[in-house]
């Protein structure tokens, strides 16, 4: 549900890892790679390889962003105090898609993007349209009233496979959440190991 949404398990097949933990990912059914050599045995990935993957995979995770908008975060994280990789965590799961996707409003990460886009969404009060609004600790993200009853609001709150991380505090009967604390890497419950350490080495080549 967003600009990739008929190919977004390709990042699935190419990485061999199921990244979002959806029951219908390819990756269930074939480890191996798309098209006609996805079956050879792979090489050792060099060092580069290594890093351009975890980037490629963190990256993806939260919706495929644009290269641009995940360098400005990598930049930010950088600036601020703190170690590097926590602080990129803590500004990908700031994003108000991210929190919208946590806290099982929706489905998915694309649908989450969506969602946010067409005006569902309210903080603190105040409608937000914007995905990559940043959220502050504190801050209250609730589902506007007349879209409390669409089908895939209904389904993502039935969702057995995830559940709502202790960051964020859930009440899915007034369909409102609030944004505890910023997490660390250890709080995200990614399905697949992500490796912000080489995406920082990636970028500070």
């Amino acid at each position: 549900m967003s600009k990739r949404q008929s190919a977004k398990y390709k990042l699935d097949r190419r990485l061999g890892e199921n990244v979002w933990g959806r029951p219908k990912s390819p990756v269930n059914r074939r480890e191996y790679g798309p098209g006609q050599h996805g079956q050879r045995r792979k090489g050792k990935l060099s060092d580069y390889g290594q890093q351009l993957r975890a980037k490629q995979k963190l990256k993806g995770h939260y919706g495929d962003i644009s290269e641009k908008q995940f360098r400005r975060i990598y930049d930010e994280a950088i600036r601020r105090r703190g170690e590097a990789t926590e602080n990129l965590i803590g500004l990908l799961e700031s994003r108000l898609d991210a929190i919208v996707y946590r806290a099982k409003f929706v489905p998915t990460i694309f649908a989450a993007r969506q969602f946010v886009n067409h005006g569902h969404v309210k903080v603190n009060g105040r409608r937000v349209n914007i995905p990559s609004y940043r959220c502050k600790a504190g801050d209250v993200i609730e589902v506007r009233e007349k879209s409390k009853q669409l089908a895939i609001v209904l389904e993502a709150v039935q969702l057995p496979e995830r559940d709502v991380p202790d960051y964020i505090d859930v009440d899915h009967s007034k369909m409102v959440a609030k944004y505890v604390r910023v997490p660390s890497l250890a709080d995200v419950p990614y399905p697949v190991q992500m490796e912000p350490n080489l995406v920082i080495e990636y970028y500070s080549r």
